[in-house]
């Protein structure tokens, strides 16, 4: 691989890392996850989300202006869906009851988890404005012209970034899991579900303005 080109993959995983860091409802909800579920949940959850990022970048890279048009277009429906889906998760985690030992990591339940925050990261399409002020930055964000091999390279990096910070973020709350009785875990999932709804109402009210 050409310097160039490890350079667009060095750029989109610092991309990938600068997205998926900030804690938002994603990053509780991945947290949360992680405490009463385990790393694997946890981890899932979280390439849900970056499997969205990803989407959303290369629809911004690749120029693919009518796709992204109509869903910033949509974005207050999608908010509305957003918005309810965190209130339903918000409640539901403030009136979980811990459990006393740790769920095994089945396929069902893994595959639930990513399917979740990939859903609920795509009722995110302002991300798109972000991909798209970022790759016009480095030149990438022309929809007559796009650099296919760069875009390409950039989202897969963004992808890696992005999976990079789950992966970190599920194995250290993990490794702090053991320490949390059962005790603090009911206060880990009201104040998670609290936070969580928080986020919900705050998209629903957004569509006031």
């Amino acid at each position: 691989m050409a310097a160039p080109e490890i350079g667009n993959l060095a750029r989109g995983i610092l991309i990938g890392l600068s997205i998926a860091a900030p804690v938002g409802p994603i990053g509780v909800l991945c947290i949360r996850r992680t405490l009463a579920e385990g790393r694997a949940v946890g981890f899932c959850s979280g390439l849900g989300a970056a499997t969205a990022d990803a989407l959303y970048g290369g629809i911004a890279g690749f120029g693919l202006t009518a796709v992204s048009g109509f869903l910033v277009g949509q974005q207050r429906w999608l908010r509305l869906v957003g918005g309810i889906f965190l209130l339903y998760l918000g409640l539901r985690t403030l009136l979980a009851r811990p459990a006393e030992r740790a769920a095994p990591a089945r396929g069902k339940g893994l595959a639930g988890a990513y399917l979740s925050t990939f859903l609920l990261t795509l009722t995110n399409p302002a991300t798109i404005l972000s991909f798209v002020a970022i790759f016009a930055g480095l030149g990438l964000a022309s929809a007559a012209r796009p650099d296919y091999r760069s875009a390409g390279l950039l989202v897969a990096g963004v992808f890696a970034g992005s999976a990079l910070w789950w992966l970190a973020l599920s194995g250290g709350v993990g490794a702090a899991r053991g320490r949390f009785t059962p005790r603090a875990l009911v206060w880990v999932n009201r104040v998670s579900g609290l936070i969580i709804a928080g986020f919900g109402a705050l998209a629903l009210l957004s569509l006031r303005a």
